[in-house]
């Protein structure tokens, strides 16, 4: 975990301009050897690099990865408690109220948690997430979350327990510290230039302040965006800068899969390439964060894609399902990690 929550990125900072030399040469002594990561400008370089550099970029973000991560690979499940019926207007977010989609709003019970958190143990997965679509948790969310994290120990299981539950206050951060909760995610989506054509009813800044108060009581942070969202690639540079400044324990790396009902429904896929270099790019970036695999993999990368990924920078993934999408089977997966020869992270590892 960092030492210091960093706050400079809710202010615009100047871009710099790239050293004069080869950017992937500059990448290679200050990533790979220094474990620093990239700034803006060099990001933006490293997404606008041609078609025939794309393998070279691959092979450096994949050297990075496995100096400063080593090989193994954590793998995590995640539940929804509280699907759908969410008064945010995410523009990507088929759990969103203010959509006409065709999620509604629904509650896990504690058995079928339990048993959800009993079969992604089995699949050697060392976390499991628990969900909610909420701007925030109100008493009853809490209260079913710890009444479900104390099921999940009662049933022998020692799975790291991470939750997604929305803004917080400083009171349910310090509640969820109780309970056990060792990580938590909270996504910024994307740059903060581009928040507001995402999400207008609360702010890039409001979802700041609750990673801020997660990390100073001592949690580890969660946090991603979604690529595809009509975002700019000097937007997308800034966004993996963004991050970088906020120094997560873990990014997620999401596509956008166009949900029916939404704002983004037609939306095109983003394409494989693009994808790839920008997952290398922002390995670069955060050269230490565990990068996860996450929604939208499959529609993006297809079975081969989803293997150069993860040669490409990646070090973690979601097995199964999404929230509400279906994703690949943790069979498949794990088989998949295994040709790679990349261990799966044993929970001992990650406390």
């Amino acid at each position: 975990m960092r030492d210091a929550f960093r706050t400079t990125t809710t202010k615009e900072t100047p871009v710099t301009a790239v050293p004069d030399t080869d950017v992937l040469a500059y990448a290679r002594e200050q990533v790979l050897e220094n474990g620093v990561g990239l700034g803006e400008a060099e990001i933006l370089e490293l997404l606008r690099l041609p078609d025939d550099r794309l393998s070279d970029l691959l092979a450096l973000a994949h050297e990075v990865r496995m100096r400063w991560c080593g090989p193994e690979v954590e793998v995590e499940g995640i539940i929804s408690l509280k699907t759908g019926g969410c008064p945010e207007d995410c523009h990507f977010c088929s759990q969103s109220g203010r959509f006409p989609t065709p999620v509604r709003s629904a509650w896990l019970d504690i058995p079928n948690l339990v048993k959800a958190a009993r079969e992604t143990a089995a699949t050697g997965a060392t976390e499991f997430c628990i969900v909610a679509a909420v701007r925030g948790p109100d008493k009853r969310l809490l209260s079913q979350v710890r009444e479900g994290v104390q099921a999940i120990r009662a049933d022998g299981n020692d799975i790291q327990i991470a939750c997604s539950l929305g803004m917080l206050t400083q009171e349910q951060v310090d509640e969820l510290v109780e309970m056990g909760v060792h990580r938590y995610n909270h996504n910024l989506e994307t740059a903060r230039s581009h928040f507001a054509e995402v999400v207008t009813t609360h702010t890039w800044e409001e979802r700041w302040d609750t990673l801020r108060m997660v990390r100073e009581a001592g949690m580890e942070v969660c946090c991603g965006g979604i690529i595809g969202m009509g975002e700019t690639v000097e937007q997308r540079a800034e966004f993996a800068a963004q991050l970088a400044e906020l120094g997560p324990d873990e990014c997620t790396m999401n596509f956008l899969i166009p949900q029916q009902g939404t704002p983004y429904e037609h939306y095109e896929i983003v394409e494989g390439k693009d994808a790839l270099r920008t997952v290398a790019a922002f390995r670069l970036a955060m050269p230490k964060a565990l990068m996860r695999f996450s929604g939208g993999r499959e529609l993006t990368f297809g079975d081969l894609g989803t293997r150069q990924g993860m040669l490409g920078g990646i070090n973690a993934i979601i097995v199964g399902n999404y929230l509400t999408s279906l994703g690949r089977s943790a069979g498949e997966d794990l088989s998949m990690l295994d040709e790679l020869k990349m261990p799966i992270k044993a929970v001992s590892d990650s406390l």
